[in-house]
């Protein structure tokens, strides 16, 4: 007997099916679900492991009617099969059809554009305060993974729900992972329950005043169906904790979890991936800060749960030992504990994704900046070719960061001097530091880098006509210079390296120029070129600014919005020729 996954289009049509055909149903998606990540790629773990849990989910409540938030929501791949979306998860032309998130865009059944962590238990508890003050009666529930809820929000929005005094539901999905492995006493608590079967008289969630249940099964469809029937349209506040594998059904994504919860296109059969990436910028920090590590037991290394996302794997965090610090996801934690860090004594360098460093600006601005203390935030992901999920975008960075009193923010162009912008904010102790990693393929340089990062670097001298290029963008400035010189003009073209100010004395040299084209590295409001055209405005040349646009955009092609914003070369040389 098979199930025909083509005519799922509502959750209404798995209503009627007996225990067996919707544990059929739910070997069916995850094979579908197998088949499609190998292909396209995308988080893998996440999904595998809780097939089930979303198909006992669709069976006992009645979305969209009743509300379920997913945390993050990389793990709503499942839910989006069973909510008329089936044909992006088993036609291969239809592939691309859906996002990795939940996306209001797509479907009535998806709440949120959900794409960082920690949020849903807040959202949720927004829901029912709205249901309650309304006068309705649906279920409303939270869908959050365990690395998720030891995430500062999560807390505080923890501590609240029970205050509600109605219907709350929390569904705890404890895989016992993170990205990488969970850090903090939660999950030795966690793993207490567990071990007792939900039955140790020390519990965190009924000493806040939830109800608890604990399912050991958490990938048995009827011991599933069982407790969300048990908790469906209860009165009170409620966990039902979850006991599941992360990569369930894919032996590969079981054996090594970390590796698995987001992938590239991978051979299904031995999980070998189907691209081999050379060396990365991720290398080149990783190198750089062991090597820092070894050299000054006062150096230490943080990550907010993403150690993979600098290049951090198993094997470098256990070289680097004591001296590397995984504060879980919880950005905001991180980031003040490298000012107490720094405070102490010591050389702290926080690695950190640039779309998940705007969720700690006021420690940024408040512990950091005010205090002045010499932390070092290296930002990964950040520019035109970082991330491009609508939820993951790292194109603010600069606008965010540069403009708080205090911090020094660096934007490297290659990997000599990205090593070397790394090495100086260790090493110095007058400022607080922030290094963009740059984005793009890998580059190396074979000129001496000029360790003075508070100048901006003169690479081509020319008359009338200059282009500062921020980053990546530089090498659209040479392109463009390239472009130009065969047309018979010289321009000069700068690497401005500081963008968290100006350099005065190199601006005023252009002070006779007919035009200078600045090309920022994300959004143009706020960004480095505008304090260019600010410092120049009442000098003579006639600034132009390049750069992105102020918007949010989804799964963009940074080619075309390059184009679309005139940022090739090709475009870059035309205004100038003009």
């Amino acid at each position: 007997m098979q199930i025909d996954l083509s005519k799922i289009k509502s959750p209404s049509d798995i209503k009627e099916m007996s225990i067996d055909q919707l544990e059929l149903l739910s070997g069916e998606l995850r094979a579908a679900l197998i088949k499609k990540l190998a292909v396209h790629g995308g988080h893998v773990g996440p999904n595998l492991g809780v097939v089930e849990a979303t198909v006992a989910l669709h069976y006992v409540f009645n979305a969209p009617t009743d509300e379920i938030v997913f945390d993050v929501s990389h793990q709503s791949y499942v839910h989006k099969m069973l909510t008329g979306r089936i044909g992006a998860f088993i036609d291969p032309a239809r592939y691309d059809e859906v996002t990795g998130y939940t996306s209001p865009d797509e479907s009535k059944y998806d709440l949120f554009e959900v794409g960082h962590t920690s949020t849903s238990i807040s959202l949720a508890t927004g829901l029912a305060k709205a249901r309650d003050l309304q006068g309705g009666k649906q279920n409303v529930i939270a869908f959050i993974g365990d690395a998720s809820l030891g995430g500062g929000m999560a807390l505080e929005a923890l501590n609240y729900a029970p205050c509600l005094g109605s219907n709350f539901i929390l569904v705890l999905n404890d895989n016992q992972m993170s990205i990488a492995e969970n850090h903090g006493e939660l999950y030795a608590h966690l793993k207490e329950l567990r071990d007792t079967d939900g039955q140790s008289p020390n519990n965190i969630f009924k000493a806040l005043g939830y109800e608890y249940l604990y399912v050991a099964e958490g990938n048995d469809l009827r011991h599933l169906i069982k407790a969300f029937e048990e908790v469906k349209d209860t009165d009170k506040a409620v966990v039902v904790h979850l006991n599941t594998m992360k990569g369930k059904g894919l032996p590969v994504a079981e054996a090594n979890k970390e590796a698995f919860h987001y992938s590239g296109p991978f051979n299904a059969e031995t999980g070998a991936p189907e691209y081999q990436g050379g060396e990365s910028y991720l290398d080149i920090f990783a190198n750089t800060m062991l090597s820092l590590i070894e050299e000054n037991d006062k150096v230490v290394l943080l990550t907010a749960g993403t150690p993979g996302a600098m290049g951090f794997d198993k094997p470098r965090r256990e070289r680097a030992g004591k001296q590397f610090i995984d504060v879980g996801i919880a950005e905001q934690d991180g980031v003040t504990m490298t000012a107490g860090m720094a405070k102490g004594g010591l050389r702290p360098v926080m690695g950190v994704v640039s779309t998940f460093l705007q969720r700690a600006y006021d420690q940024l601005s408040h512990d950091i900046a005010v205090n002045n203390l010499p932390s070092v935030i290296v930002d990964f992901y950040c520019g035109v070719y970082g991330m491009n999920d609508v939820t993951h975008l790292g194109l603010f960075d600069v606008a965010m960061v540069s403009n708080i009193p205090n911090i020094k923010m660096f934007s490297a162009t290659n990997a000599e001097e990205y090593e070397a912008m790394i090495r100086m904010g260790v090493a110095q102790t007058e400022s607080p530091v922030v290094v963009r990693t740059p984005g793009g393929r890998l580059l190396h340089s074979d000129r001496k880098v000029d360790t003075d990062f508070y100048r901006y670097e003169i690479l081509r001298e020319g008359k009338d006509f200059a282009i500062i290029g921020e980053g990546a963008m530089l090498q659209n400035a040479l392109q463009a210079a390239d472009i130009l010189k065969e047309k018979g003009v010289e321009v000069t073209v700068i690497n401005p390296r500081i963008i968290s100010e100006v350099d005065k004395e190199a601006l005023d040299r252009l002070r006779d120029y007919k035009r200078v084209v600045t090309i920022d590295d994300g959004i143009v409001d706020g960004g480095f070129g505008q304090k260019v055209a600010a410092y120049l405005g009442d000098k003579g040349p006639k600034v132009t600014c390049l750069g992105l646009q102020k918007e949010f955009m989804d799964k963009y092609d940074a080619k075309s919005v390059l184009r679309d914003n005139g940022m090739l070369p090709e475009q870059i040389a035309a205004l100038i020729h003009e």
